[in-house]
């Protein structure tokens, strides 16, 4: 590569794209500010009339299901309840088994911030699990809950039951169906306009003329865009490493199977085998096999 050509490759990977996760990235920005988080819960219960800002906090664990971190929320109601929702734009029955996980761990800290004892003898108190998925994909079959028992085990009864409620759209005008929106109207600028900036920007302009999340996008409009961007530097180098990671694999699995028919090779000849029997069972040629067997060198001079 001359120095000019290096020059365009560095250039370009300069150029700021849209996040893969850009999407879930508004999705846990949004829902940190405690203004929507109460929105989301009176979404999902219109009939709690008396829950404030305050008695709602957010339980959000980082960095515990791997790659779905990014789009997991938690939070509790008082002492009464624990509201766990993700995001998701892909189909996938695991997202029971990952809620489950999440709710494990949710507890798990729970019990440690109450101080409570769980291999006591006194019964510790846990506060009411909801979980629930938010769907932005195009799947056309839309049920209302998924269950462990049913997507993992046919519905045979088994000592775990765990039951996540799905939602699509939400009720006309509320914080989910925008956040919902919001998706679909990204979804369509990136069809038009690649993972780009302008991208970005477009659908920021068009949901505030819509009056979709209008409020968050006014306050926030260049902390939303940087938190959707990233420099091609950073997926770049990520690439490049797992397209390393995925060749070193290659080239270990093919040494490993070398090596196994080298060895595989040495047995049939010590049981009496003879070398062109060995190379037309392998697909080899006889002077392959020798070398193998150490019968030549293979480096001859």
């Amino acid at each position: 590569m001359n120095a000019e050509s290096s020059c365009v490759s560095n250039d370009s990977r300069k150029d700021p794209v849209a996040k893969y996760t850009a999407k879930d990235s508004v999705f846990t920005n949004l829902f940190s500010d405690p203004k929507y988080l109460l929105q989301l819960y009176k979404a999902l219960h219109p009939e709690d009339l008396d829950a404030t800002e305050e008695n709602i906090s957010n339980v959000t664990i980082q960095n515990i299901l791997l790659d779905q971190s990014y789009n997991d929320l938690g939070f509790q109601v008082g002492t009464r309840l624990v509201v766990l929702v993700e995001a998701q734009s892909s189909w996938t029955v695991n997202i029971v088994l990952r809620s489950l996980m999440y709710l494990t761990q949710t507890w798990q800290k729970y019990i440690q911030n109450t101080g409570q004892n769980v291999y006591g003898s006194k019964k510790v108190e846990l506060p009411r699990p909801e979980l629930y998925v938010i769907y932005t994909g195009n799947r056309k079959i839309h049920p209302k809950s998924l269950r462990l028992s049913e997507e993992f085990w046919g519905g045979d009864e088994c000592a775990v039951e765990v039951k996540v409620k799905m939602i699509y759209d939400g009720e006309k005008g509320d914080i989910i169906s925008q956040y919902v929106s919001f998706t679909r109207i990204y979804n369509e600028q990136i069809k038009l306009h690649g993972r780009t900036r302008e991208a970005v920007l477009e659908t920021i302009r068009i949901c505030r003329d819509r009056n979709i999340l209008k409020d968050y996008l006014e306050s926030r409009e260049q902390e939303v865009v940087n938190i959707m961007m990233t420099l091609f530097d950073e997926e770049y180098i990520l690439k490049t490493y797992i397209e390393q990671e995925k060749r070193d694999a290659a080239e270990e699995a093919e040494r490993k199977a070398k090596e196994a028919a080298k060895e595989t090779a040495r047995k049939l000849y010590q049981k009496g085998t003879s070398v062109a029997d060995i190379a037309d069972a392998m697909s080899l040629t006889e002077e392959e096999i020798k070398q193998w067997l150490g019968l030549i060198s293979s480096h001859p001079h």
